[in-house]
């Protein structure tokens, strides 16, 4: 039996019959997890001021979009730019997952260090400046083509 947030109908979870992949995750990428742990063990980390006291946040954002926060705010936007990236947090969860990206926690609250990564990853996302990490092609077979598989072996035993 699946966990009560794990329901097909909940976006972040890919069911069976759904055509709508997995969302990726902003927390598993690398360094991400272990900054995170950080902003929860000092909540000063997660301020916007942190990045100049905290070079880590700009090396693992140039590492991950190619581009550090600092270079996101300061690149220009398209004509037609909605500014997602000037919305709350909150809201701007939802936007991310509408583009197949996951930004919270395992208890679906927004990553404290979101809003060091957020602009960067719109820009990214949306091809204006910078570029998304590197994700290899899932390689494991569909779970019907295993059991394809099997049950051909099977019948060749016959």
């Amino acid at each position: 039996m699946l966990p009560p947030l794990a329901t097909a109908a909940h976006s972040r979870y890919a069911c069976r019959m759904s055509a709508r992949p997995a969302l990726r995750r902003l927390i598993d990428l690398p360094g991400v997890a272990d900054l995170e742990f950080r902003a929860v063990m000092k909540r000063e980390f997660a301020e916007p001021e942190a990045r100049s006291e905290h070079p880590e946040l700009d090396d693992c954002s140039r590492a991950l979009f190619g581009l550090t926060a600092d270079e996101a705010e300061a690149a220009p936007r398209p004509p037609g730019w909605d500014g997602v990236e000037t919305q709350p947090l909150n809201k701007q969860v939802f936007a991310f997952e509408d583009a197949g990206w996951d930004v919270t926690d395992d208890k679906r609250r927004p990553l404290r260090i979101l809003g060091h990564f957020n602009q960067q990853l719109w820009l990214a996302l949306r091809g204006v400046a910078g570029e998304l990490p590197f994700q290899p092609e899932d390689d494991a077979p569909a779970p019907w083509a295993a059991n394809l598989a099997a049950e051909a072996a099977r019948f060749r035993k016959r």
